[in-house]
């Protein structure tokens, strides 16, 4: 498993800078002004820190970039690094400043010089966020980079601050691991194992194996991996950090691998369907996060593992199945899989649990991606209380999420002539009906959301806080809200 670089916190201590190897970082506001630790610095330069303060570079900076000076005379360092930071920064500045740090460190240690500037366990996150690495599988990995050190004038205060932080990167970390692991590995098996680990942090782990669920009457979740020869399982994370009150659900697609089945995908990018387990991927993050840092809230996490795949055995479009709830789904094409994964997996977690709220999570649908690109998950819901809190959780970790609508119409096109719904509504409003679907198997007195993160779970692209690949989008808003709702 992937960890986020160790960050420490001293003292500020100035002696001996002249003689510190690998990487120093100080701080310069905007303004150009050098706290006691940039001139300190500056003073063993030879004023190099303040001739780049007044230079059209460091003016053209942006707030929260890191400019480099290499080999600097009178230091043993290979580099100071300049952060152009206020003193009293955004949290989304002091990650950025942090994100831009773990890309200038190289490979050697960092002594960060922060002073009094403020946010500063934000500015670690944004470090220990932006410093994943994914190298499992390559034969020749690049080194792991040095511990960071971070000087600061209230190091214990700032310690207090960084430490639940400490657990969302963890948790992060879990999740884009998750995520980017190839489905010849994470099988679900594999999948099953890395979660019942995390027994030894606290959690409560069960895994459902396929009889369990055929005796619960699971055919939607059953239909889906029937063509697979990896067995369909569900796994139930329980944390209980609180009292007697009932816990808050969260529920996840776990696909390993999905080829569509017997509506099979195209060829291209066929093999970025590795991600499609990126709903449970989160779930996962999140319980490790909870309990991690010991969260004050009964929370189960859920996820229905298993894999699409067309064989002799792959439900076939046409097939009519029986969820667990008791209605049946006519199976329009076997590439709308997730749906029918979330649907029984939902309904067991309302019939076993009965949750305060649920919220479930899945790369659900293309359409999301056409509808909202790669900015915003998609929020639908039945309680506007509930989505509207997680869309502020979600803005405050700067993770873009955006409500769609829901009605009466869009339910109507998932009508069938044989069965009790059909399991895709056709094109129009194709991640509206989906979440019309997933909506039959929610009773009405459960607030409940459905989150498609099919445009936000992977990137082609870097972005602020981690490089291309999986994101762990989600793990950082789904604990705030946890957080707001059950523990403020």
């Amino acid at each position: 498993m992937s960890r986020p670089a160790e960050i420490r916190f001293h003292e500020t201590d100035l002696d001996g800078l002249a003689d510190r190897a690998g990487r120093i970082a100080v701080v310069v506001t905007p303004d150009g002004k050098l706290d006691q630790g940039a001139r300190k610095v500056n003073s063993l330069t030879k004023k190099a820190v303040a001739r780049l303060a007044e230079s059209e570079r460091f003016e053209k900076a942006k707030i929260g970039d890191v400019l480099a000076l290499d080999w600097p005379a009178g230091m043993a360092a290979e580099a100071v690094l300049v952060v152009k930071l206020p003193r009293r920064p955004s949290v989304d500045e002091a990650r950025r400043a942090g994100a831009e740090l773990a890309k200038a460190r190289g490979k050697g240690d960092l002594l960060v010089l922060l002073g009094s500037t403020g946010r500063g366990a934000d500015l670690s996150l944004g470090l220990a966020l932006r410093g994943y690495g994914f190298e499992t599988h390559k034969t020749d990995p690049a080194e792991a980079p040095g511990p960071v050190d971070i000087m600061a004038s209230k190091p214990e205060e700032l310690a207090r601050a960084a430490a639940p932080m400490a657990a969302v990167a963890e948790g992060v970390f879990f999740t884009r691991d998750l995520v980017n692991e190839p489905a010849n590995v994470l099988t679900t098996d594999d999948f099953a194992a890395r979660l019942a680990a995390m027994q030894e942090i606290g959690l409560e782990v069960e895994i459902l194996e396929e009889a369990d669920m055929e005796t619960l009457g699971m055919g939607a979740l059953l239909a889906v991996g029937q063509g697979s020869v990896s067995p369909s399982k569900l796994v139930v994370m329980q944390w209980k950090g609180g009292g007697d009150e009932a816990p808050f659900a969260l529920v996840g697609k776990g696909v390993v691998f999905d080829t569509g089945g017997i509506s099979l995908k195209p060829a291209g990018g066929m093999e970025d369907m590795t991600m499609d387990m990126g709903g449970a991927g989160v779930v996962s993050g999140v319980m490790r996060t909870l309990a991690l840092r010991k969260a004050k809230a009964n929370v189960v996490g859920l996820v229905g593992l298993v894999e699409n795949m067309p064989s002799g055995n792959a439900t076939r479009p046409g097939d009519v199945v029986k969820s667990m709830k008791g209605d049946t789904i006519e199976v329009i094409n076997t590439d709308a899989e997730g749906r029918m994964v979330l649907a029984d997996v939902l309904w067991y977690a309302q019939d076993r649990f009965k949750p305060s709220g649920m919220i479930d999570l899945a790369t659900l649908t293309g359409a999301m991606i056409i509808a909202l690109g790669h900015e915003n998950a998609g929020v639908f819901g039945n309680d506007d209380k509930l989505a509207a809190d997680f869309i502020k959780s979600a803005g405050a970790e700067g993770e873009g999420a955006w409500q769609l609508p829901m009605g009466q119409a869009y339910d109507d096109q998932l009508k069938s002539r044989i069965a009790d719904m059909k399991n895709v509504g056709g094109r129009p409003a194709g991640s509206i009906t989906a979440a019309q679907f997933l909506r039959r198997f929610v009773k009405d007195e459960v607030p409940w959301c459905h989150l498609d993160i099919a445009g936000v779970a992977l990137q082609s692209r870097d972005t602020t806080l981690a490089p291309k690949g999986a994101t762990g989008w989600g793990v950082m808003a789904l604990n705030r809200l946890i957080a707001d709702r059950y523990e403020g």
